[in-house]
């Protein structure tokens, strides 16, 4: 059993697919950091400036304030900090909805070069050669039901 498990993670690294997930965690952190420079520096700014210097960062809901006593520390403030999370959930909605759009973008370009009707993108190698198979098992089905080829 032990051996078994080696041997299925062997063959699931060599096979690319470890490969293909690193290469997506490295990509996912370099977006990260772009959208997060986005909306920081890109969109935050004029919504801080709409709103009077309002920073969202900063937001915060005091259970409890800070109590000192001659400079001393009795209790420190207990709050509920929801401007971080507004932020995160901005940053969440910019990055889902660029995905959407490179999803559905890159599947309108699969779905163009897998068209073997549409002349404007060459056709790829493997969708011709189905395509071929395809017309030629039609018309073996039609000799060996006794009709005209097709």
């Amino acid at each position: 059993m032990k051996f078994t498990l080696l041997k299925e993670f062997r063959d699931f690294a060599v096979k690319g697919n470890m490969i293909d997930i690193a290469i997506g965690v490295i990509i996912g952190a370099a977006f990260n950091k772009v959208v997060d420079a986005l909306v920081k520096q890109i969109l935050m700014p004029p919504l801080s400036l709409m709103t009077d210097g309002f920073k969202m960062e900063n937001k915060k809901f005091v259970l409890r304030k800070a109590l000192l006593v001659d400079d001393k520390m009795i209790h420190e403030e207990v709050a509920i900090g929801y401007g971080k999370l507004v932020e995160a959930s901005i940053d969440f909605l910019i990055i889902g909805f660029t995905v959407f759009v490179m999803v559905k973008l890159m599947n309108s370009i699969l779905k163009k070069a897998h068209d073997p009707k549409d002349t404007t993108v060459a056709t790829p190698k493997d969708i011709e050669l189905l395509s071929n198979i395809n017309k030629l098992m039609e018309k073996q089905v039609a000799l060996l039901e006794g009709k005209k080829s097709i």
